[in-house]
């Protein structure tokens, strides 16, 4: 009995099997050339960044190119089904390739416009510049000619369970070394490629089917693969010489966990809420105002445990008196009032200045000289030796803050999958049949609007201690830094409502981004407008989506059963139920 992958090989003429081949060849040269362009000098002056100019040593920009190519002709070869390689792709090559070719020509072109715009024209190129935009060009032209040959995964082969695991570290390993490549980016050009490079790699390894294998291993060794994502993140400062970029991935944290905070209020309960951010703002100034801070209007000095549960504590309250009045409305009159809430605590704390009101907060001019964190003799201030490594005051805030998120995710996956987060989900998709049902919305909406502000709170108490300041303008709904509730907002929406990992990759792209192309700070509400309009358009469940969501968006996308011939034993039924 033959195999239906016979019976498709016999059915296609040779002529098309032969010019496939023909293509993929193509591509694998192309992706050769791309990397040997790398060797070569794409310009002759040392004045774009990177410097460019040196033969059989790639720099910069070039770096990443290589990159690019050695992934395209990695694909390539998988594609031409040379043993060893077809792990690669399980699910198909043509659409990986694809993405994979985009990324190399996206890199390569931009370095080469870039060069030819900033230093003043196309003559400030080497031959190699034209050699490398030819050559990326190839593998485009050839990949998207090529037919599409996705295919339901086969079922892996089994290996030994210390083979698994080692893939799983292997995997937590490159994500740790990508990321730290991209936050340790030095200039604009360098980071704009990598974005296109990681991006469309990014992409193309989920098209090829290749995240879903990691994410069934992940999911098979659970506890193993959880601890070997911590031990990468925990591993991040002791890659750093210094604190200039450790002090962007604790903001990274610090505003990931108020997001994946939100994610509760929006995600799980649907709850739209515009005013956000302020419940961070009350867990700041209140670790301001009881951590000994000279400008504090209480004159004591709660240690650091008491200052964290007293902020969290203030964020729950303030959470439960906001909520218990307005939690009865819905839509746009619940988001209305919460923006409301927002802009009159931001308004609030810059009137306690002793003038327009009390002296408690101090106005415009906020609290500053709030002192270091110190644990049990720990300052956090201060600069420490760890085997053998030197880590600063920054360092010692990203290692806090990864515990605090660690216990936002623990928080956020135990009520999700528990009978409450049950409930938010169905007050989430249909309020009025879920009270039918007989769940107290209100209650229940009210418990999510208090854990949210309560998790928030804790991670305004972290922040102040960072930042050593705290001012009212660092809680709008809206402003060029953030955090500020659009941009909480928008990384839950652009990472995908109601998962754990999405908020956190939704706020990492936010806040990277900006901090590291400095002149799109001004335009940062044009970029998460243009965002979202294209994420609704092609991916409306965001980057990382629930399976229910991904369900419901693309339900139309479903192929329907053909209407020739008798269906099969229940089709019939099930396409009619459908």
């Amino acid at each position: 009995m033959t195999t239906d992958t016979t019976k498709t090989a016999e059915a296609i003429p040779a002529g098309v099997t032969s010019r496939t081949t023909t293509l993929r060849r193509l591509i694998a040269v192309g992706g050769l050339a791309t990397i040997a362009s790398t060797f070569l000098s794409w310009t002759y002056t040392d004045e774009f960044p990177g410097d460019l100019t040196v033969y059989g040593y790639p720099g910069g920009l070039q770096v990443l190119t290589l990159v690019a190519g050695l992934l395209v002709l990695l694909y390539a070869l998988a594609s031409l089904e040379i043993k060893g390689l077809r792990w690669l792709a399980p699910t198909g090559t043509t659409k990986a390739l694809q993405l994979f070719a985009l990324g190399a020509f996206g890199t390569t072109w931009f370095t080469v416009i870039a060069i030819t715009v900033e230093l003043g024209g196309v003559v400030n190129l080497e031959p190699g510049g034209f050699v490398a935009a030819v050559a990326s060009a190839i593998p485009v032209a050839a990949a998207f000619q090529l037919p599409d040959d996705t295919r339901k995964a086969a079922r892996p082969k089994e290996l030994p369970s210390w083979a698994e695991i080692l893939i799983i570290v292997g995997a937590f390993a490159i994500a740790l070394f990508a990321i730290t490549y991209g936050i340790d980016t030095e200039y604009a050009e360098l980071f704009t490629g990598y974005l296109i490079t990681a991006g469309l790699a990014a992409a193309a390894l989920f098209k090829a089917g290749l995240m879903a294998r990691l994410s069934a291993l992940t999911a098979k060794y659970r506890s193993i693969a959880v601890a070997a994502a911590f031990v990468a993140a925990a591993a991040f400062p002791f890659t750093q010489n210094t604190d200039q970029f450790t002090l962007i991935a604790v903001n990274i944290l610090i505003f990931a966990t108020v997001a994946l905070g939100l994610n509760i209020v929006v995600g799980l309960a649907g709850l739209l809420d515009l005013g956000y951010v302020a419940f961070l703002g009350v867990g700041a100034y209140t670790a301001a105002l009881v951590s000994g801070s000279t400008a504090s209007a209480f004159d004591v000095e709660f240690p650091f445990w008491a200052a964290v549960l007293t902020g969290a504590a203030v964020s729950l309250i303030f959470g439960v008196v906001i909520g218990a009045p307005t939690l009865r409305l819905r839509g746009d009159y619940l988001a209305i009032v919460t923006l409301g809430f927002g802009e009159i605590f931001r308004i609030t704390v810059g009137n306690l200045d002793g003038v327009s009101g009390p002296e408690i907060t101090g106005g415009p001019n906020g609290i500053p000289n709030i002192p270091d964190l110190v644990f049990f003799g720990y300052s956090f201030g201060e600069s420490h030796n760890i085997l053998g490594f030197e880590l600063g005051s920054y360092a010692n805030y990203y290692l806090l803050m990864l515990v605090v998120m660690i216990l936002v995710v623990v928080v956020f996956s135990r009520a999700g999958s528990s009978r409450i987060g049950r409930a938010w989900v169905a007050i989430r998709e249909d309020e009025t049949a879920a009270t039918a049902m007989g769940i107290n919305g209100f209650r229940v909406k009210l418990i999510a609007f208090a854990l949210g502000a309560t998790l928030a709170g804790l991670a305004g108490t972290v922040q102040a201690h960072v930042q050593s300041t705290v001012v009212p303008e660092m809680y709008q709904f809206a402003g060029p830094v953030p955090p500020n509730s659009a941009f909480l907002l928008a990384a839950v929406i652009l990472g995908g409502m109601g998962t754990i990992s999405g908020p956190l990759i939704g706020a990492t792209l936010l806040y990277m981004i900006p901090a590291k192309l400095q002149f799109l700070q001004d335009y940062q509400l044009l970029g998460f407008g243009i965002a979202l309009i294209l994420l609704m358009r092609f991916r409306p469940e965001g980057l990382i989506a629930n399976r229910r969501a991904q369900l419901e968006y693309h339900e139309n996308d479903q192929l329907d059963v053909p209407d020739e011939g008798p269906p099969p034993s229940g089709v019939g039924i099930a396409k009619a139920g459908a």
